[in-house]
């Protein structure tokens, strides 16, 4: 599985921005697909999550309320549709596919990566 993140950018605090994650290989429908972040000097961290059909989704408390995350199985892409943007929610963001794994909330839950985008978010 190929993964390419896109859509970070500037925004202004209270602002929207939508990551799009497009994936190749058979096993994206079936494949645990997750966003997560990571801030410069701190760790990569869990942002939001969705299950291979889509009907289960899982949220960082950072996040919950905020973003949303969805998947369109045909076009083999996920998004994350973020608004209220936050000068902390400042970060390259990352998505994720999780074939083999089985921990949603974890770094080692996943087994593709993408390279990340970047959104930056001023106050």
């Amino acid at each position: 599985v190929q993964l390419q993140a896109s859509g970070g950018g500037l925004v202004q605090a209270g602002g929207s921005l939508r990551l799009s994650c497009a994936a190749s290989g058979r096993t994206f429908s079936s494949s645990r697909m997750a966003w997560f972040r990571q801030a410069p000097g701190e760790k990569r961290e869990f942002g939001a999550a969705i299950s291979g059909s889509g009907g289960v989704t899982y949220y960082a408390d950072s996040m919950k309320g905020r973003f949303t995350i969805s998947r369109d199985n045909a076009e083999n892409t996920v998004y994350l549709q973020m608004t209220s943007l936050k000068p902390e929610d400042t970060a390259v963001y990352y998505c994720a596919a999780g074939v083999v794994g089985s921990l949603v909330r974890s770094i080692d839950g996943y087994d593709y990566w993408g390279q990340g985008t970047l959104v930056t978010v001023s106050s």
